[in-house]
């Protein structure tokens, strides 16, 4: 695994193509709360791109093309969190979404074990080493350590689409999922509006 890490936004001519695995780190889990402080992006070549966020009021214009682009396909796993933040935080709607969470709670009825380690665990045999995810995200350096595991996050995401992909058509389900994939944009508005618990659906 490589790790390049940069400053506020990603250089002007970083090239990462049609498929793009992303990952966000922040304070908390509160979206008008806790700030952004680190997104991280691969294209499944094993290099993993690292963007520390020291200042949420300058735009990563760079960053933000590639995010707004709709012609790419953006892998996250919990897309609703990392959308979510990233519309917060920078005003834009995030399309063309591939969700491994929802892949697995769609595929793999059969547990309920759908986080990020258990998927690369049980799919690809790769441990997964979790102790910095509670760490300190704020500060204006991150160690090693933290960037290691932020760049493991975004690591396997392409490979688990393939293999979660492969469960999906098995049994049928793959239309079901894009449907659940292109309904997120409109999932992080209601929990941008005040409806992040309610279940709009039910009685």
């Amino acid at each position: 695994m490589k790790i390049k890490l940069y400053q506020d936004d990603i250089p002007k001519n970083l090239k990462l193509g049609k498929i793009v695995a992303i990952d966000t780190e922040a304070m908390g889990l509160n979206h008008k709360r806790d700030r952004l402080c680190l997104v991280q992006l691969s294209n499944g070549n094993k290099t993993c791109h690292l963007v520390k966020i020291n200042d949420v009021s300058k735009k990563p214009d760079n960053l933000l093309k590639i995010l707004k682009n709709n012609n790419i396909l953006k892998i996250f796993h919990y897309a609703r969190f990392d959308v979510g933040i990233l519309n917060f935080t920078y005003g834009i709607n995030i399309q063309n979404i591939y969700c491994t969470k929802i892949s697995s709670k769609l595929s793999r009825t059969f547990t309920d074990k759908h986080g990020y380690k258990d998927l690369c665990l049980e799919l690809l045999n790769k441990k997964i080493n979790k102790n910095e995810q509670t760490s300190d995200w704020g500060t204006k350096k991150i160690t090693s350590a933290q960037q290691r595991y932020a760049a493991t996050d975004v690591l396997y995401l392409h490979e688990l689409r393939i293999k979660l992909n492969e469960i999906l058509k098995r049994e049928k389900r793959i239309e079901i999922a894009q449907a659940c994939f292109n309904f997120i944009e409109h999932r992080v508005k209601l929990d941008l509006s005040g409806w992040p618990d309610l279940d709009i659906f039910k009685h």
